[in-house]
């Protein structure tokens, strides 16, 4: 029996001293005790650890029981008799057994732990882990980071629930884990801020680095994955949203908020001595920082008085921007939400027409741009692409005219995308139109300066045999813009330089658009042809084909869907050469008035 099996190896080690014991005890009374938890002698085995003859044995063997124990706690939890008998066991052996030896046994119960159990360890365990932590008289910043580190490795295998039904269940209980674990380290912050403020030999700073850590990997997962946004009709607390104001609380108290907000190069304070601390792999650290810059900001979760007024709305926008680069950079919704709500919130403290041209050579002002881009054009949540969409226009507002013209050029080189690069070219016909309303002038969007920027708008990547449906939208848009030109600007005055370029336009503009157009319809109606008599002789209507539309294979269509994908094509010509000749016709006519009115004068 395993109950008489205990008590022989307990008869046996109560006669001896305690530097007597042998392996072999320690294994006979770990073996005898677990299985007594295993077969239901819990009762016996509490009376073993109260009785106090036992008291050396229980101090020296007692840890070897962590493992079975929690085991039987996990198993009944719905008894609450043996329930209650465990806990007392548990009680007594951390009331006599060696700190460092239960902190090894409850990481070791948390890091077996898989499944279902994982959570539940974790929380069964924590308050346990806490009390031991805090006895112990050496090492205790390693045996805190080393416990933090463990907790936060089982609790990265849980699932982070998004929705409001998923927040509330909680089903796999990280929210309650995040919740616990927030209680755990309050003693230890405690202690880091009493230090802090009493003593003067920087003891505490090795737990502040465990603690700094924590913060850190807890901003990285579960936080930067999950969704923070309070839902308008949710009074509830959102309870990761909560953990996310904890973790600011923490930093704001062993003071390492502001350090970590503004500490990527170009904005770091010289003053802030704090390199020993951040010894975090800087690859992952990144991530947690742009998620901690996301908290800060956006969700305000300490208040932005925190923040010293010096720190203008240019230099903030300037700091986040490397942190903006970082979640823009990820493909995943949450994250990229993130970044997206992080760039806006920096850019609505700005007055348009606010950023200097010089602002586009600190890291991350010309890639912000770039990576909107991408998000506008592939990303595959439609939400996230119209958001997208509007923050790169509000970008674009901030910049006085260099900046706007600066930033146009080198989008229109980099953006590789027709509705993109049209999208670019309204807004210079824009800044134009401001230009030729206003008494002051432009120096960047009228005269020379708008000449060379003229140049890339009014051109033909490949010239005439450039893919007219792949660029249709940017051909379009210069169309547009060149017929707003032409009507707008008088000849005379000439302030847009598009008189005195009108040759070089019709040379490397509109004379290969017609001759692309001439070479791209009778493409399109030879496929056309093609495609009707194939129809007839087979005389099947819906033959499954293969079509390749602007470089682009598309997906197998019958015969009638690929026509009308030829004859759309078709449209889109039509529509490019209407406008096209609207244009000429204006030409012609400015061009023949100036002429004659130049003859009536001589």
């Amino acid at each position: 029996m395993a109950e008489e099996e205990l008590q022989d190896v307990i008869q046996r080690c109560q006669i001896l001293d305690e530097e007597d014991f042998k392996r072999e005890d320690f294994n006979l009374f770990q073996v005898a005790g677990q299985k007594c938890l295993e077969e239901g002698y819990i009762a016996d085995v509490l009376e073993v650890v109260q009785n106090e003859k036992n008291k050396v044995i229980v101090k020296s063997m007692g840890w070897n029981l962590v493992g079975p124990l929690i085991k039987c706690l996990l198993k009944y939890q719905q008894n609450e008799i043996e329930r209650e008998r465990c806990l007392k066991i548990l009680d007594k052996l951390m009331e006599l057994c060696s700190p460092k030896e239960l902190v090894l046994g409850f990481l070791e119960q948390i890091e077996q732990a898989s499944g279902e159990h994982g959570s539940q360890t974790i929380l069964l365990l924590l308050k346990p882990l806490q009390e031991v932590l805090l006895k112990l008289q050496s090492k205790k910043a390693y045996s805190v980071g080393l416990s933090l580190s463990t907790i936060l490795n089982q609790i990265s295998l849980l699932p982070i629930p998004y929705t409001k039904q998923q927040l509330q269940e909680d089903k796999h209980a990280l929210c309650q884990c995040c919740n616990a674990l927030t209680h755990f380290v309050n003693p230890f912050v405690e202690e880091v801020v009493t230090q802090m403020e009493t003593s003067m030999s920087g003891d505490y700073k090795d737990l502040k680095e465990e603690l700094l850590g924590f913060c850190l990997k807890s901003l990285k997962y579960p936080l930067l994955m999950a969704e923070l946004d309070q839902l308008p009709e949710d009074t509830a607390k959102h309870p990761l949203r909560q953990f996310a104001a904890d973790i600011l609380g923490i930093l704001l108290d062993i003071r390492e908020l502001l350090p970590k907000v503004f500490s990527h190069q170009g904005c770091k304070n010289e003053g802030w001595d704090n390199e020993a601390i951040l010894e975090i792999d800087k690859e992952q650290s990144v991530e947690s920082l742009a998620c901690l810059s996301y908290v800060v900001f956006v969700h305000n979760c300490v208040g932005i008085d925190c923040l010293p007024v010096v720190f203008n709305p240019s230099y903030i926008l300037q700091c986040n921007m490397v942190h903006v680069d970082v979640l823009l950079k990820r493909t995943e919704e949450s994250v990229l939400s993130k970044g997206l709500a992080l760039l806006e919130n920096c850019l609505l403290r700005l007055e348009d027409n606010s950023l200097l041209l010089e602002y586009l050579e600190f890291k991350g002002f010309i890639t912000a741009p770039q990576d909107l881009v991408k998000v506008m054009t592939l990303c595959p949540f439609e939400p996230l692409r119209k958001k997208s969409l509007k923050i790169f226009q509000l970008y674009i507002d901030k910049f006085e005219e260099e900046g706007k013209f600066m930033l146009f050029r080198c989008l229109l080189k980099t953006s590789n995308h027709s509705g993109v690069e049209g999208y670019i070219i309204q807004n210079i016909k824009n800044q134009i139109d401001i230009s030729l309303k206003s008494a002051t002038g432009s120096k960047f969007f009228t005269g020379l300066q708008l000449a060379s920027l003229l140049d890339i708008v009014l051109s033909l990547p490949e010239g005439a045999e450039t893919d007219l449906l792949q660029n249709s939208d940017r051909i379009m848009a210069a169309l547009n813009l060149l017929r707003y030109l032409v009507i707008k600007d008088n000849e005379n005055y000439n302030q847009t330089c598009v008189w005195t370029e009108l040759y070089k336009i019709e040379q490397t503009f509109l004379k290969p658009l017609h001759t692309g157009l001439n070479m791209s319809r009778a493409h399109y109606e030879a496929e056309i042809k093609n495609k009707k008599e194939s129809k007839r002789e087979s005389h099947v209507s819906k033959n499954i084909c293969s079509l390749t539309v602007a470089g682009e294979k598309m997906p197998n269509m019958t015969t009638e869907m690929e026509l009308q994908v030829l004859h759309s094509a078709l449209f889109t010509f039509d529509l490019i050469e209407s406008v096209l000749a609207r244009v000429e016709e204006l030409i012609e006519t400015k061009t023949k008035a100036a002429t004659e009115e130049t003859t009536g004068i001589k």
